[in-house]
């Protein structure tokens, strides 16, 4: 695959780390987007959060997820240089939190299965919990501490990457890219709303609009809707906590994840209604009665954004990451919601695909030739119940 160009169609996380690392590797390198570092990348929470993430049938996700979150501190040492400013990461850990005997239930069970795979978890009473961090209230019952599951600010990390892609030379074009053009068997270029352009490899990163970009992804990505809050701490208050808290409320899925002065990110609910972006009341509404029951003192907070992001959903919820289609073309979409935690390693398998080279051999099982996505796009489903799928 290796030429001395490469076009990227999408400026998100995944595509603005790809072409950072492809211009840092002497390649010339161009992205094109309508609306760079905008979408589910800044709408995101920001977790990375393999093991919180993990359920039985996904283990090579979680493998993947693992081998991307160990790769996450030397990721934000060479980017925070690279970009002369912080990549936005947190290593405070996270908490998993549940309230009634059901909520408990479910995480004994994903502590059980991590267990069995020598994951590293721990379970909590409701009141070491709350030593550890005194924000949470009475609710929880009880919990899980996962010091390897961490964080990162999404606003942050976008502002280091596309510091670091522009001092590496790459252009970034604000134009839309409605098709990737090929000969029939190999990528000649891409069409834009101001014409055709020229392109010798192409690397599709748009998220949820990736799959109308050229046929032979039709069908592999959908859009899956996502409501976020940003709340703000206020003159007394309870403080926030330093770690992420996630938890199961009555069976609902919420997070809280911490943002530097006192902020926090409190998400998400997940539907599946095509490209719709609106705030919903009732998804507003869901959010803060859940977060509320975890952390009471929240209350007294701020409410200062409320927004929706459209998550590039696959069917079996990996990845894709590679060759697809004519020569030339490839993939690095429907991440769901991994793009933040997968973006180091995504990074790393598009580096050595355009040398030529093998990928890393976690990222293998995100081959866009995979037999999960012979059928139609969407049979595998989500599990929105589980803490893992709101």
């Amino acid at each position: 695959m290796m030429s001395n160009s490469l076009t990227v169609v999408g400026a998100g996380v995944i595509g603005l780390s790809c072409a950072w690392r492809a211009a840092e590797a002497g390649l010339r390198v161009t992205v094109l987007d309508p609306a760079p570092a905008s979408g589910a990348s800044w709408v995101a929470g920001g977790m990375l959060a393999p093991v919180t993430e993990a359920w039985p049938g996904e283990e090579a996700l979680l493998e993947l997820g693992e081998h991307a979150v160990r790769r996450w501190p030397s990721f934000a040492e060479e980017l925070g240089a690279a970009a002369g400013q912080p990549a936005g990461l947190r290593t405070d850990g996270t908490l998993v939190a549940a309230t009634g005997t059901g909520d408990r239930a479910e995480l004994e069970a994903l502590a059980d299965f991590l267990a069995r795979l020598g994951r590293e978890v721990e379970r909590l009473s409701g009141r070491e919990m709350r030593r550890l961090e005194p924000a949470l209230g009475p609710d929880v019952r009880g919990g899980l501490l996962v010091p390897g599951d961490l964080a990162v600010d999404n606003r942050q990390l976008l502002a280091a990457l596309r510091a670091a892609a522009e001092r590496a030379g790459v252009e970034i074009i604000q134009r839309a890219v409605r098709a990737v053009l090929d000969d029939g068997t190999r990528v000649t270029g891409v069409r834009t709303d101001d014409g055709d352009l020229e392109a010798g490899t192409v690397l599709v990163a748009a998220g949820a609009h990736s799959a109308a970009l050229h046929p032979a992804l039709e069908g592999l990505v959908r859009p899956v809707k996502g409501e976020i809050l940003r709340i703000a701490h206020r003159p007394g208050a309870f403080p926030p906590p330093k770690r992420t808290v996630r938890a199961l409320v009555d069976g609902r899925p919420v997070y809280l994840v911490p943002r530097d002065g006192g902020g926090l990110v409190v998400g998400a609910t997940q539907t599946e209604l095509g490209f719709d972006t609106e705030v919903t009341i009732g998804g507003v509404r869901d959010l803060l009665r859940d977060a509320e029951r975890i952390l009471p003192g929240i209350a007294e907070y701020a409410l200062v954004e409320s927004a929706a992001g459209l998550r590039p959903g696959s069917p079996d919820n990996l990845p894709l990451i590679g060759a697809r289609g004519p020569d030339g073309l490839l993939v690095a979409t429907g991440h769901h919601r991994n793009g933040m935690l997968l973006a180091p390693v995504t990074a790393d398998a598009v580096l050595a695909l355009l040398r030529g080279e093998a990928v890393p051999e976690p990222v293998r099982a995100a081959d866009p030739s995979r037999a999960a996505l012979a059928g139609p796009a969407g049979s595998a489903g989500f599990h929105p119940t589980r803490l893992a799928r709101r």
